[in-house]
């Protein structure tokens, strides 16, 4: 008969993530006037204590007599560390609800704060060893039960030798006195925590590092919320995704590594070979040979709004599903379109040069009201659409050219052709997307149609005007003013140095493909994008992709899930649900959708089932991906 199993947790940087006599401090010690140096103390003493270069009495000790706590600080901390429970723990509370007559919190602390914390998750109170505090008439603590073990140095290995446990102890903490029950020989495995905290002299003492309960749970092949820890999920990304983004991916417990630049082929080759979530901006472009590396790659985001850096055909080939953020960085690309208009038909940058050579051109020459004026947008999809609506509220004519059938907003214009809208407007702003077809769209053959006089703008991608026809053109008068935020060649990074024939050129707005770069634009892009990032991992969600049917999925409830992407061909639903039924498995709910490139498949099952039907359901002809969910 296979033995009971225990599990001993630890309190403070394990449940929490926190040392809750850290986050005491904090309250205690608020309007102390030597308050940093104190809290540096605590600090100091709490990890003293727990990688053993202290006693732990003498750490008890001196921490309780710099904090001085009352019990209203008790109750603060309680408040306090509620929002403090690691991230792992509240995704694993089926865990510890289901194993709660063989959970045990072990801890050093005290009950006054442990208690209210783990038996909101189920833990059962007379499964909680702690310390207790006495307390005077008013409230202060003047000291703790000094006849606890858990008061006294090797408390905790104390504390287990009178518990007894019948069965295999499994010890999960972060700190040296966890380790010391593995020690003694009263626990089977010691499991160093590392989601919060790494010491390394407990580190070195551990049978197994755990950065999360996932992986514990993992590793003993208990009941969890998930198929796969996400510590074990490597995401990757790159250029200087936005904070937000990364920690979305930490607090959901995967392993993020971060770049500040972009990667060439070659290096993104290398990179990304361990890689299951891929972050890139405009400058990475993932290729085929990049994926042809990618042997564990899920998904990708574009943390900006064109996918065209990326091989959508080859990726969709091998089953990875592509997201961008087509909408949250439109008003700032439309601001700065409005503003370089009005700086360009007033002949500011020229204005701004003279000044700071100490010339004062005071003038009004060649300087125009935008009121009246002829605005014609190259593009009219979501950036183009809205420019239209902000423009014409500021007295802009506009007109619109778009290769698909856009729907006019207001009172703009639509032109049936390029040339018809270059032939009559004062202002182009372009806004197509980066696909090859597009690369030269205006070149000298366009700039001869235009106006003499023109405003010209190109904040889209810099591969689809003719830098040396826009040169020429703004050395003869034709351009009159320029604002150009993409470039055919741009820099990897802000360490190297930027090169263009445009450089130094009249009345020219040069910018470093800042257009969607406000910080307004990247908090919605990096919430966007990894929420469409997680809602995939997660839930199997694909709604917005680029390149996947779009399926918004409910939250899955007492089922596996199980993903199925294929080569859209006939019959491949109707082999899973036959294998399926061969194997007497109950479907509670199926999702199908198609594009001419691929299947999608979502099917629930009932929990049970054997092993041996995920064999079969990955091994059906033309099947690219499968994946299950708990």
């Amino acid at each position: 008969m296979k033995p009971t199993r225990y599990f001993v947790i630890d309190f403070d940087s394990t449940f929490t993530k926190v040392e809750a006599f850290d986050a005491l401090a904090e309250i205690s010690l608020k309007d102390h006037p030597n308050v940093e140096k104190l809290k540096q103390q605590i600090f100091d003493i709490t990890n003293q204590g727990m990688d053993g270069s202290i006693s732990f009495r003498e750490s008890l000790e001196k921490r309780i007599e710099i904090l001085a706590p009352n019990k209203r600080h008790l109750e603060q901390l309680v408040v306090v560390l509620r929002e403090l429970v690691s991230e792992s723990f509240k995704r694993n509370r089926e865990f510890l609800q289901t194993y709660a007559d063989y959970i045990y919190i072990i801890s050093n602390g005290f009950h006054a704060f442990i208690d209210p914390i783990v038996t909101e998750f189920g833990i059962k109170p007379e499964n909680i060893r702690a310390n207790r505090f006495h307390f005077d008439e008013q409230g202060n603590v003047t000291g703790f039960d000094k006849e606890n073990p858990l008061s006294q140095n090797n408390g905790k290995v104390e504390q287990l030798k009178r518990l007894n446990l019948p069965g295999d102890v499994f010890v999960v903490g972060d700190g040296y006195t966890d380790y010391e029950i593995k020690q003694a020989g009263l626990a089977n495995k010691f499991f160093a925590f590392t989601e919060n905290v790494e010491r390394e002299k407990v580190l070195s003492k551990a049978d197994h590092i755990a950065p999360s309960l996932d992986e514990f749970l993992y590793l003993n092949k208990l009941n969890t919320a998930i198929s796969y820890p996400k510590n074990r999920i490597n995401v990757l990304l790159l250029e200087n995704v936005h904070p937000y983004a990364v920690e979305a991916f930490k607090a959901e417990g995967f392993n993020v590594e971060v770049y500040p630049a972009g990667l060439d082929e070659d290096e993104l080759c290398e990179k990304i070979k361990n890689v299951s979530v891929l972050g890139i901006r405009s400058k990475t472009n993932v290729t085929s040979k990049v994926l042809e590396n990618a042997n564990r790659l899920m998904t990708i985001g574009a943390f900006c709004i064109g996918t065209n850096q990326i091989d959508l055909k080859e990726a969709t080939k091998r089953g990875i599903a592509v997201f961008n953020a087509p909408y949250s960085n439109t008003r700032s690309v439309v601001e700065l379109v409005i503003g370089e208009i009005i700086m360009l038909i007033r002949n500011l940058p020229d204005k701004f040069a003279k000044m700071h050579e100490g010339k004062w051109d005071k003038s009004a020459s060649g300087s125009f009201e935008i009121r009246g004026k002829k605005l014609g947008i190259v593009g009219y999809g979501n950036i183009g659409s809205q420019l239209s609506v902000v423009a014409e509220a500021i007295g802009l004519n506009v007109y619109y050219y778009d290769r698909e059938e856009r729907l006019a907003l207001g009172n703009a214009t639509k032109c049936k052709s390029l040339k018809e809208l270059l032939e009559q407007v004062d202002i182009i702003s372009l806004h197509v997307d980066g696909r090859k077809e597009n690369t030269n769209l205006i070149g000298q053959t366009e700039f001869d149609l235009m106006k003499k006089g023109v405003i010209f703008l190109n904040l889209s991608r810099g591969h689809i005007v003719d830098i040396s026809a826009l040169k020429k053109n703004i050395e003869n008068g034709k351009v009159a003013g320029c604002g150009i935020d993409v470039f055919p060649h741009e820099p990897k990074s802000n360490n190297e140095g930027f090169v263009s024939e445009l450089r130094g050129l009249p009345n020219t707005i040069l910018t470093p493909h800042i257009g969607g770069s406000t910080l307004e634009a990247q908090e919605n892009i990096a919430t966007f994008v990894s929420g469409k990032f997680l809602d995939y991992i997660n839930t199997g969600g694909t709604s917005i992709s680029v390149n996947f049917p779009n399926l918004s999925l409910p939250i899955l409830e007492n089922a596996h899930r199980l993903i199925h992407i294929h080569s859209n061909v006939p019959g491949i639903l109707a082999k899973i649900n036959q294998i399926l039924a061969n194997n007497d498995i109950n479907i509670v709910g199926q999702y199908l959708k198609t594009n001419e490139n691929i299947g999608y498949v979502i099917t629930d099952i009932d929990k049970e089932y054997d092993k041996e039907v995920i064999k079969e359901l990955r091994s059906i002809d033309n099947t690219i991906k499968f994946r299950v969910l708990y």
